[in-house]
C-alpha cells in the first residue's frame, strides 16, 4: 500500500483567476439572494442588513479562497483527483460554514449591537442559507467550469 507521501501529485487546474472568479461569484450571487430575503425575515431595512452582509461577504470571500485552496491541496490532491464525491461536498460545505461562523460571529454582534447569543442565532440562519446555497453553487461551478487535472 502506498504511503500518502508516495501518491502522485496532481495539479488541480484552478488558477488564481479561476479561484477568485469562484469566490467573488459565490459572494455576489449570495448577496443578491440574501439581502432581500433577510430584510423581509428580520424586518430591517435592506440598507442596514446590506452593509452587514457586504462586510460579512468580504470576510467570506477571503475565507472561501483560503478554504478551497487548502481543501484542494490537502484533501483532493493527495488522493490524486480533482472531483469531490457527494459526501465530500457535504463535508466541504459544513467545514467552510463552521470556519466562517467563527470569524463572523463577533462582527455580527458588534455591528447590530446584539448579544453573542443573538448573533449566533442570526448567523446560524445565515449559515443554513449558505450551507444549502454553497453546496449547489460549488457543484454547478464545477459543472460549468470543470477543474482540469494534470499530473505533475
Amino acid at each position: 500500500m502506498k504511503q500518502l507521501s508516495e501518491q502522485p501529485k496532481v495539479s488541480l487546474g484552478r488558477s488564481t483567476a479561476d479561484r477568485l472568479r469562484m469566490a467573488i461569484g459565490f459572494e455576489v450571487i449570495g448577496l443578491l439572494l440574501l439581502i432581500p430575503i433577510g430584510s423581509l425575515i428580520l424586518n430591517k431595512p435592506a440598507s442596514e442588513l446590506g452593509w452587514l452582509a457586504v462586510l460579512m461577504s468580504l470576510i467570506a470571500t477571503w475565507w472561501n479562497y483560503q478554504f478551497n485552496q487548502l481543501f484542494d491541496r490537502y484533501y483532493l490532491s493527495p488522493r490524486g483527483r480533482t472531483y469531490k464525491t457527494q459526501s465530500e461536498r457535504i463535508y466541504h460545505a459544513i467545514g467552510f460554514e463552521c470556519g466562517l461562523l467563527i470569524a463572523i460571529l463577533p462582527v455580527t454582534a458588534w455591528y447590530l449591537n446584539i448579544t453573542l447569543w443573538d448573533a449566533l442565532l442570526l448567523d446560524l440562519g445565515f449559515m443554513l442559507f449558505y450551507l444549502v446555497y454553497g453546496y449547489f453553487y460549488h457543484w454547478m461551478y464545477d459543472v460549468v467550469f470543470p477543474p482540469k487535472a494534470s499530473s505533475t
